[in-house]
Protein backbone atom coordinates (compact mmCIF):
# COMPACT_ATOMS: atom_id res chain seq x y z
CA UNK A 1 0.00 0.00 0.00
CA UNK A 2 1.09 3.16 -1.03
CA UNK A 3 2.93 5.37 2.47
CA UNK A 4 3.42 9.29 2.47
CA UNK A 5 5.28 10.63 5.25
CA UNK A 6 6.00 14.46 4.18
CA UNK A 7 9.24 14.61 6.06
CA UNK A 8 10.81 12.28 3.79
CA UNK A 9 8.63 13.01 0.47
CA UNK A 10 8.66 16.22 0.14
CA UNK A 11 12.18 17.55 1.83
CA UNK A 12 11.93 20.76 -0.64
CA UNK A 13 8.72 22.17 0.70
CA UNK A 14 8.65 21.13 4.66
CA UNK A 15 12.70 20.95 5.33
CA UNK A 16 14.14 24.01 4.23
CA UNK A 17 17.73 25.04 5.79
CA UNK A 18 18.50 28.18 7.79
CA UNK A 19 19.59 29.65 4.49
CA UNK A 20 17.34 31.33 2.21
CA UNK A 21 16.74 28.94 -1.63
CA UNK A 22 14.37 29.38 -4.46
CA UNK A 23 11.90 26.72 -5.15
CA UNK A 24 8.60 26.42 -7.40
CA UNK A 25 5.37 25.16 -5.42
CA UNK A 26 3.55 23.52 -6.99
CA UNK A 27 -0.55 22.93 -6.94
CA UNK A 28 -2.00 21.85 -3.80
CA UNK A 29 -4.89 20.94 -1.80
CA UNK A 30 -5.80 22.05 0.97
CA UNK A 31 -8.51 22.11 4.32
CA UNK A 32 -8.90 25.82 5.27
CA UNK A 33 -10.05 28.30 7.75
CA UNK A 34 -10.23 32.31 6.98
CA UNK A 35 -10.07 34.77 10.15
CA UNK A 36 -8.93 37.89 11.59
CA UNK A 37 -7.12 39.44 14.79
CA UNK A 38 -4.65 38.25 17.17
CA UNK A 39 -3.19 34.89 16.74
CA UNK A 40 -2.81 34.52 20.58
CA UNK A 41 -6.69 35.19 20.98
CA UNK A 42 -9.39 32.37 21.46
CA UNK A 43 -10.48 32.59 17.74
CA UNK A 44 -7.17 31.39 16.43
CA UNK A 45 -7.02 28.90 18.24
CA UNK A 46 -10.33 27.54 17.62
CA UNK A 47 -9.62 27.70 13.94
CA UNK A 48 -6.58 25.75 14.46
CA UNK A 49 -8.25 22.77 16.67
CA UNK A 50 -11.35 22.38 13.84
CA UNK A 51 -8.53 22.34 11.26
CA UNK A 52 -6.82 19.78 13.07
CA UNK A 53 -10.24 17.81 13.71
CA UNK A 54 -11.25 17.79 9.91
CA UNK A 55 -7.47 16.61 9.12
CA UNK A 56 -7.28 13.62 11.41
CA UNK A 57 -11.01 13.03 10.33
CA UNK A 58 -9.44 12.24 6.75
CA UNK A 59 -6.78 10.66 7.89
CA UNK A 60 -9.53 7.95 10.13
CA UNK A 61 -11.40 7.37 7.32
CA UNK A 62 -10.21 3.99 6.72
CA UNK A 63 -12.14 3.12 9.34
CA UNK A 64 -15.66 4.01 8.11
CA UNK A 65 -17.77 0.92 7.08
CA UNK A 66 -17.36 2.56 3.62
CA UNK A 67 -14.07 3.75 3.50
CA UNK A 68 -12.47 5.92 0.47
CA UNK A 69 -11.38 2.98 -2.25
CA UNK A 70 -8.40 4.98 -2.43
CA UNK A 71 -7.23 5.55 0.94
CA UNK A 72 -3.49 5.14 1.87
CA UNK A 73 -1.40 5.59 4.68
CA UNK A 74 0.07 9.45 5.22
CA UNK A 75 1.42 11.27 8.05
CA UNK A 76 -1.12 14.13 8.87
CA UNK A 77 1.05 17.57 7.24
CA UNK A 78 1.49 20.50 9.35
CA UNK A 79 -0.48 23.65 9.96
CA UNK A 80 0.20 26.75 7.51
CA UNK A 81 -0.82 30.00 7.52
CA UNK A 82 -0.63 32.81 4.89
CA UNK A 83 -0.45 36.17 6.55
CA UNK A 84 -1.67 39.76 5.36
CA UNK A 85 -3.04 42.99 6.74
CA UNK A 86 -6.67 43.99 7.28
CA UNK A 87 -5.38 47.67 7.51
CA UNK A 88 -2.67 48.27 4.76
CA UNK A 89 -1.99 52.14 6.83
CA UNK A 90 -1.10 50.35 9.93
CA UNK A 91 1.79 48.72 10.99
CA UNK A 92 2.25 44.63 10.90
CA UNK A 93 3.21 44.81 14.37
CA UNK A 94 -0.26 45.27 15.48
CA UNK A 95 -1.58 41.92 15.85
CA UNK A 96 -5.19 42.70 16.15
CA UNK A 97 -5.22 44.16 12.02
CA UNK A 98 -3.69 40.81 11.29
CA UNK A 99 -6.14 38.61 8.77
CA UNK A 100 -4.93 35.19 8.00
CA UNK A 101 -6.13 31.75 6.16
CA UNK A 102 -4.59 28.71 8.07
CA UNK A 103 -4.77 25.47 6.21
CA UNK A 104 -3.51 21.49 6.35
CA UNK A 105 -2.07 19.88 3.21
CA UNK A 106 -4.54 17.10 2.23
CA UNK A 107 -3.43 13.26 0.51
CA UNK A 108 -5.02 12.92 -3.10
CA UNK A 109 -7.78 10.71 -2.40
CA UNK A 110 -9.37 13.38 -0.56
CA UNK A 111 -12.35 15.40 -3.02
CA UNK A 112 -15.27 17.57 -2.45
CA UNK A 113 -17.37 14.94 -1.77
CA UNK A 114 -15.17 13.04 1.06
CA UNK A 115 -14.21 16.91 1.94
CA UNK A 116 -18.29 17.01 2.84
CA UNK A 117 -18.51 13.90 4.36
CA UNK A 118 -15.94 14.87 6.59
CA UNK A 119 -17.16 18.03 7.78
CA UNK A 120 -20.61 16.68 8.45
CA UNK A 121 -19.06 14.16 10.41
CA UNK A 122 -17.44 16.31 12.60
CA UNK A 123 -20.01 18.62 13.50
CA UNK A 124 -21.96 15.69 14.47
CA UNK A 125 -19.29 14.32 16.63
CA UNK A 126 -17.47 16.85 18.09
CA UNK A 127 -20.30 19.33 18.55
CA UNK A 128 -18.74 22.29 16.89
CA UNK A 129 -19.63 24.14 13.54
CA UNK A 130 -16.87 22.64 10.71
CA UNK A 131 -19.07 23.98 8.02
CA UNK A 132 -17.06 26.98 7.71
CA UNK A 133 -13.80 25.29 6.93
CA UNK A 134 -13.34 25.31 3.13
CA UNK A 135 -11.80 23.03 0.87
CA UNK A 136 -9.74 23.82 -2.32
CA UNK A 137 -6.49 23.73 -4.43
CA UNK A 138 -3.78 26.63 -4.76
CA UNK A 139 -0.31 27.13 -6.15
CA UNK A 140 2.09 29.32 -4.85
CA UNK A 141 4.67 29.00 -7.97
CA UNK A 142 8.27 30.97 -7.42
CA UNK A 143 8.57 31.45 -3.89
CA UNK A 144 11.57 31.95 -1.67
CA UNK A 145 11.91 30.46 1.42
CA UNK A 146 13.89 29.36 4.76
CA UNK A 147 14.33 27.51 7.79
CA UNK A 148 13.16 30.79 10.79
CA UNK A 149 14.66 29.17 14.54
CA UNK A 150 13.52 31.28 17.39
CA UNK A 151 10.25 33.54 18.22
CA UNK A 152 7.60 34.48 15.85
CA UNK A 153 8.88 38.19 16.71
CA UNK A 154 11.59 37.78 15.56
CA UNK A 155 11.10 36.30 11.82
CA UNK A 156 11.85 39.98 10.16
CA UNK A 157 15.46 39.53 10.51
CA UNK A 158 14.75 36.45 8.04
CA UNK A 159 12.73 38.22 5.80
CA UNK A 160 15.60 40.57 5.23
CA UNK A 161 17.70 38.10 5.02
CA UNK A 162 15.34 36.48 2.02
CA UNK A 163 15.30 39.81 0.41
CA UNK A 164 18.28 40.37 0.33
CA UNK A 165 19.04 37.10 -1.43
CA UNK A 166 16.73 37.58 -3.65
CA UNK A 167 17.89 40.85 -4.64
CA UNK A 168 21.45 39.20 -5.37
CA UNK A 169 19.45 36.99 -7.71
CA UNK A 170 17.85 39.50 -9.63
CA UNK A 171 14.64 38.56 -8.26
CA UNK A 172 12.07 40.44 -5.86
CA UNK A 173 9.48 39.96 -3.64
CA UNK A 174 6.13 40.25 -5.03
CA UNK A 175 3.80 41.33 -2.06
CA UNK A 176 3.73 41.52 1.71
CA UNK A 177 1.49 38.50 1.81
CA UNK A 178 3.72 35.49 3.16
CA UNK A 179 3.29 31.80 3.93
CA UNK A 180 4.27 30.27 7.48
CA UNK A 181 4.29 26.47 7.87
CA UNK A 182 4.28 25.86 11.93
CA UNK A 183 6.91 22.75 12.52
CA UNK A 184 6.81 23.47 15.66
CA UNK A 185 4.00 22.60 18.63
CA UNK A 186 4.55 26.36 20.38
CA UNK A 187 2.60 25.09 23.56
CA UNK A 188 5.18 22.38 24.43
CA UNK A 189 8.56 24.61 22.72
CA UNK A 190 10.66 27.10 24.05
CA UNK A 191 10.92 30.17 22.00
CA UNK A 192 14.12 30.12 20.96
CA UNK A 193 13.65 26.57 19.56
CA UNK A 194 10.76 27.68 17.55
CA UNK A 195 10.83 26.02 14.08
CA UNK A 196 9.00 27.33 11.17
CA UNK A 197 9.37 28.05 7.30
CA UNK A 198 9.09 31.19 5.78
CA UNK A 199 7.78 31.54 2.81
CA UNK A 200 6.73 34.05 0.24
CA UNK A 201 6.66 34.83 -3.59
CA UNK A 202 8.88 35.95 -5.84
CA UNK A 203 8.91 37.23 -9.43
Amino acid sequence: MKKVDYKKDFKELYLPKETPVIITVPELSFIYVDGEGNPNNEGFQKDTELLYALSYGVRMSYKWPDPPTDWYEYTVFPLEGVWDLVDKGISHLDKDNLKYRIMIRQPDFLDRSLFERIVAETSRKKKIDAYRAGFGSFSEGLVCQMLHIGSYDNEAKSFEIMEEFCKGKGNKRLEKTHKEIYLSDPRKTKKEELKTVLRFRIV
